[in-house]
């Protein structure tokens, strides 16, 4: 099993991807066989994939004050 890097893309009234001849070659895949195809959606914002979406109450200027305060009793 091999993982590859590939953009959707449209034909018609599908989608489809392409596969680089390398990974095809790799796997000793040829025209007409059977595979099987995982399909994740690459995240562009890791942080927001982590932690999701979350709103604060506080600017983060007022909780980093909060947190000098109570970190050095200023």
């Amino acid at each position: 099993m091999i993982e590859i890097k590939t953009k959707l893309k449209k034909w018609g009234n599908s989608f489809g991807v392409v596969v680089p001849i390398s990974s095809v070659e790799e796997e000793g895949a040829k025209e007409g066989d059977e595979v099987i195809v995982l399909m994740k959606k690459e995240k562009n914002n890791v942080l927001r994939e982590t932690f999701g979406k979350y709103k604060f109450k506080k600017s983060t200027k007022k909780m980093m004050e909060e947190t000098d305060k109570a970190l050095y009793n200023e």
